[in-house]
């Protein structure tokens, strides 16, 4: 079985994911960490984040058991793993990765932008999760604090705004909800409510 959960920057989207794959037995991917590898790659070597050939080259050595989720998640990190991401080239070299991660039994829940409608639009599921934008940036806000970092709220709104901007104005795979996905909103649903309603369209479409 395959799970595309796609949603804008900061829905909650990836943790409704790991709960997913945790609950069913599959597999989780995260594919915004490979944008992320991707960002981190041309940062470290001294690279433009404005190159697509040399963010092309590095997506293709991409290595999913590799991933350094702390180091990627680092904040600061979603802003270069946005602006790399519409490199036609990068997303190209990260399908063929990103199928057949979610092809290898016993299958696998993946969570980003353009899973249902581009990577694995056979998918048995399909959910679209969202918020309002100042939902997700209070939330982000929490989240960042917890860990001690400093943060501003509204410098928190003003990126995910500017995210989900680029997101569905990029040319190659923009973010939009697919024909047949669910649409979760999370805006008022707490992270348990969350995980039960989609467990409940999981279990919905197993049963046809």
């Amino acid at each position: 079985m395959i799970i595309a959960i796609d949603g804008t920057a900061a829905s909650g989207k990836g943790t409704l994911a790991r709960h997913l794959a945790s609950h069913f037995g599959l597999r989780h991917l995260d594919t915004g960490l490979l944008y992320r590898a991707v960002a981190r790659a041309l940062l470290d070597g001294g690279g433009s984040l404005s190159d697509e050939t040399t963010a092309t080259a590095a997506a293709r050595t991409i290595d999913v058991a590799k991933l350094d989720e702390a180091v990627l998640k680092a904040r600061g990190m979603s802003e270069p793993a946005s602006l790399v991401s519409v490199f036609p080239g990068v997303r190209l070299a990260l399908v063929e990765l990103q199928r057949t991660f979610a092809a290898t039994p016993p299958g696998a829940v993946l969570d980003g932008r353009d899973i249902g409608t581009v990577i694995c639009p056979q998918a048995e599921v399909k959910i679209f999760v969202d918020a309002a934008p100042e939902v997700r940036a209070r939330r982000r806000a929490v989240e960042l604090a917890a860990k001690g970092e400093a943060v501003e709220e509204a410098a928190i709104l003003a990126d995910i705004l500017r995210r989900d901007d680029r997101d569905k104005r990029r040319a190659a795979a923009p973010l939009k909800r697919a024909d047949d996905a669910h649409l979760l909103d999370t805006t008022h649903l707490d992270i348990d409510a969350a995980v039960r309603a989609a467990i409940d369209i999981v279990e919905a479409a197993r049963t046809g």
